[in-house]
């Protein structure tokens, strides 16, 4: 595919312990602005959400952000998004996302962002999409998560071809080039004939 105009980035809306979480983030959404690039995420201005966000607006990009009605509030929208659509449930809000988008990207973040990259990563298993999706391993926090993924191939969860097409690294620019280059591959989710009789 070619570099995607819409990328979804999942992340924290808490900025974490450690400033290289802050400072990735913000260079992200530098980079992004400066490829034309439109930020698609969470609408809140806290967190890392809220520095990628700065960061693309900062450098003249496009951002659209899509929010529950209820965390409107306690995630405090940003005020500067290009776009913010307003949603009633969590499920409609990751929908659309997914709708607006053109590949996903998770930076470091707790709950809220795995919930959101699995289910991407899950749908792009079952054939639902064929969209690029990645994680950017700020400081290696998703070495753990890495080794869980390969852990799943190795115990017949999970196929070998599907963990092949999820990159993780943290190098920004090996990321964008690997995106652009991108080409998505279905292979059936189930692993043998007693997982279809399941």
């Amino acid at each position: 595919m070619p570099q995607p105009t819409a990328l979804c980035v999942y992340c924290g809306s808490n900025s974490g312990k450690h400033p290289e979480y802050v400072e990735s983030a913000r260079v992200f959404g530098t980079a992004m602005a400066q490829r034309d690039i439109a930020l698609v995420y969470g609408g809140g201005k806290v967190g890392l959400m809220g520095t990628v966000a700065d960061a693309v607006l900062a450098a003249g990009g496009k951002v659209v952000g899509v929010i529950p009605r209820q965390l409107v509030e306690r995630e405090v929208a940003h005020p500067g998004v290009t776009e913010m659509h307003v949603v009633e449930t969590m499920h409609q809000r990751k929908t659309r996302m997914y709708e607006l988008s053109d590949a996903f990207v998770a930076l470091p973040g707790g709950f809220g962002t795995m919930d959101e990259m699995f289910e991407m990563l899950t749908w792009a298993q079952l054939g639902l999409h064929k969209y690029p999706c990645a994680f950017f391993d700020v400081r290696g926090y998703y070495t753990p998560l890495r080794a869980m993924m390969d852990h799943m191939v190795d115990e017949g969860f999970v196929r070998t071809e599907q963990r092949e097409s999820i990159w993780f690294g943290d190098n920004m620019e090996q990321l964008f080039d690997w995106m652009s280059h991108y080409q998505g591959s279905y292979a059936p989710k189930w692993i043998d004939s007693r997982s279809v009789e399941a």
